[in-house]
């Protein structure tokens, strides 16, 4: 898990209007530090000249920073002279290598643009002052070529996209023994003859789509490169197409091996500097740097400006190495599923899933929800002194519908008591739960139990009441377990969204749910793109109220688990969200049930150190997961401030 936090003063670099060189947009920008002073080289578009061919042209141009951040003395730094770029250089990517700046761009030689027109050349600097001299290096369609930094096995070694305007396209490895070489038309003519030997496929369909972003960055776990992943990309599917920024981990020996990569996006677009502009919906990366183990990413946005964005590289890393990924996941009990229908309970029979806990003294209580075979849902109960093998489990329900508003109305449909959450405040467990009676929205009933009561196992349930409004569909619901601003505060969902309210009392027929003070909501072109929800009632930290969310894609209609971390003295308030999810559908009794491909945790503990969730799986079985608190908690707290 991570979270990518983009920059509070994107874009950080704009068109500006004065300058006639970048007056439509000025994006993808490629960093790198020079003593003290940061370069920004980026692509420049011209304002309209309606007496030049094209309209607008591309260039290259060159600022400065102290800060990495704002990059002032703009100008222009690669001018289209030669025949080959006559029409436009764009997408630069710099690197230093023994003793020369390498800028490898675009270079566009014919109008109206095509893919033979379209290839990778390269200026040379000695001090990012002037350009000494200028070639171009691929005799065939290619881009967004750029320079490793050092030899790797005494060769000089670059990555490149080939053929990207012929797709399909391919990302490859160039190794060569001198610079000159970079240029030889005849070394490529040689090396594409047997380009397949040199490929690098990063894919994870084939409809998808994938170009070279920053110029690799050397770390201690190997060569981090990140990259352009445009998912559904070509024609044949039918999901929607989205721009991400991806990363994967190259062997820092063999480029062409691959060590690790990220799962989805590091981000797609979200803001509205991504969303609108020259070409709407497309974040791509052309820098990235590292400053006090920070990783921070340039990127075009629209491709009107520049913006940047940043993950804590330890937690990145984390996550992308095969050998710790397990850690900065949750971690599935080989135990699982720990709880599976009873044939011979008829009110149990078809699903036992969704279960919500508590740990009292040395015992984790599960109340779980099951499904008879009327489609009835009931809560039962188990319970587990080590959080993972159930030492007790009951014969009988020991929740039921019984009020009308949870009662059946058509038969063979849904209905009961569904998805149990637990809180406990002082001697009283509370629970909250939906209410459905098959017909109307379904809405959050509450009850409540003495703790005294609870243990002895003598289910003397409070009277269930309606604490969501009428006419809403309004579920996943919780109370915190102590107050904060002298109220109780409540999460519940309306619709799509997370939402919050305050509550003066627990006396729940004074006081009810009467306002959707929104906490998160779905993240456009992301995993949780489709609803959120709550997971298991907030834990509280140090560092803020620590609560799990559930989140559905709208392109696979799968759920996912993320989290958010709430200000301790206002929970309205989101601090952190994680970027990627953190629990997801991979094991076949997660994958095919009642309903396919789903986790659902309603409930989690702690015990030595360890997160412990319980949750449903595929909507027909109880698993359990494991993760380290300090780990998630890093991640969520790490570089609130930085931007």
């Amino acid at each position: 898990m991570f979270v990518v936090r983009r920059s509070h003063h994107n874009p950080i670099l704009v068109p500006d209007k004065d300058h006639y060189w970048e007056a439509f947009a000025a994006f993808n920008m490629s960093v790198i530090k020079a003593g003290k002073i940061f370069y920004g080289v980026y692509r420049a578009i011209s304002a309209t000249d309606k007496l030049h061919t094209p309209e607008r042209v591309s260039i290259i141009g060159i600022g400065k920073s102290k800060d990495a951040r704002h990059f002032s003395e703009r100008e222009p730094f690669i001018i289209p002279e030669e025949e080959w770029e006559k029409y436009g250089c764009e997408d630069p990517r710099i690197t230093y290598f023994e003793g020369n700046y390498y800028i490898f761009y675009t270079a566009l030689s014919k109008y109206p643009f095509e893919a033979s027109g379209i290839k990778v050349a390269v200026a040379v600097s000695k001090d990012l002052k002037k350009i000494k001299e200028r070639h171009l290096v691929t005799p065939f369609n290619a881009k967004a070529m750029t320079l490793f930094p050092e030899r790797i096995g005494g060769k000089i070694t670059v990555i490149l996209s080939v053929n990207t305007d012929m797709p399909p396209s391919k990302i490859a490895i160039a190794q060569m023994d001198k610079i000159e070489d970079l240029w030889n038309p005849k070394f490529w003519e040689e090396w594409y003859k047997d380009i397949d030997k040199h490929v690098l496929d990063f894919k994870r369909s084939p409809y998808d789509h994938i170009e070279i972003g920053a110029p690799p960055v050397a770390t201690s776990h190997g060569w981090l490169l990140i990259y352009s992943h445009i998912q559904n990309y070509f024609q044949g599917s039918n999901l929607d197409r989205i721009f991400g920024v991806e990363a994967v981990l190259l062997d820092i020996n063999n480029p062409l091996k691959i060590f690790g990569q990220t799962r989805g996006p590091l981000f797609s677009p979200r803001e509205s500097y991504e969303l609108l502009g020259h070409v709407s919906d497309v974040v791509f990366p052309t820098g990235a740097i590292v400053k006090k183990g920070i990783l921070f990413i340039y990127y075009g946005a629209a491709d009107m400006t520049t913006c940047m964005a940043h993950v804590n590289l330890e937690d990145l890393m984390g996550t992308m190495r095969p050998e710790t990924s397990s850690r900065w996941y949750f971690k599935r009990s080989e135990k699982n599923p720990i709880i599976i229908p009873d044939k011979q309970h008829s009110w149990e029979a078809k699903a036992t899933f969704n279960p919500a806990v508590l740990r009292i003294r040395d015992t984790t209580h599960i109340l779980y929800r099951t499904l008879s075979d009327d489609n009835t849902s009931f809560i039962g109960y188990a319970s587990s002194r080590d959080g993972i093998n159930i030492d007790e489990r009951l014969p009988e329900p020991i929740y039921s519908p019984r009020e009308d508003f949870e009662s059946k109305k058509i038969a063979g449909g849904n209905s009961g008591c569904e998805d149990p959450r637990l809180t406990k405040i002082g001697k009283v467990i509370y629970m909250c739960y939906t209410a459905f009676d098959g017909i109307g929205p379904p809405r959050v009933a509450i009850t409540s139990i003495t703790e005294k009561n609870f243990l002895a196992k003598n289910w003397q349930w409070k009277k269930p009441i309606l604490i969501t409004p009428a006419g809403f569909d309004d579920k996943d619901t919780c109370i915190f377990p102590e107050k904060t601003k002298n109220q109780y505060f409540i999460l519940h969902r309306v619709g799509n969204e997370l939402c919050g309210d305050y509550l003066k009392s627990l006396n729940f027929e004074k006081d009810s749910v009467k306002k959707c003070i929104r906490i998160i909501g779905p993240r456009i072109n992301s995993w949780d793109s489709s609803k959120v929800g709550i997971s298991a009632p907030p834990m509280k930290t140090k560092n803020g109220w620590l609560l799990l969310y559930h989140g559905v894609s709208k392109s696979h209609n799968t759920y996912r688990i993320g989290a958010v971390l709430l200000d301790l003295k206002d929970p309205a308030i989101v601090l952190a969200r994680t970027t990627d999810p953190i629990f997801e559908p991979r094991e076949i009794y997660e994958k095919v049930g009642v309903v396919n491909n789903v986790v659902f945790p309603c409930g989690m503990t702690l015990q030595d150190g360890l997160i412990y969730i319980y949750y449903g799986g595929a909507d027909t079985v109880v698993g359990v997961a494991t993760m380290e608190l300090d780990i998630i908690l890093k991640a969520l707290t790490r570089d609130i401030k930085k931007n």
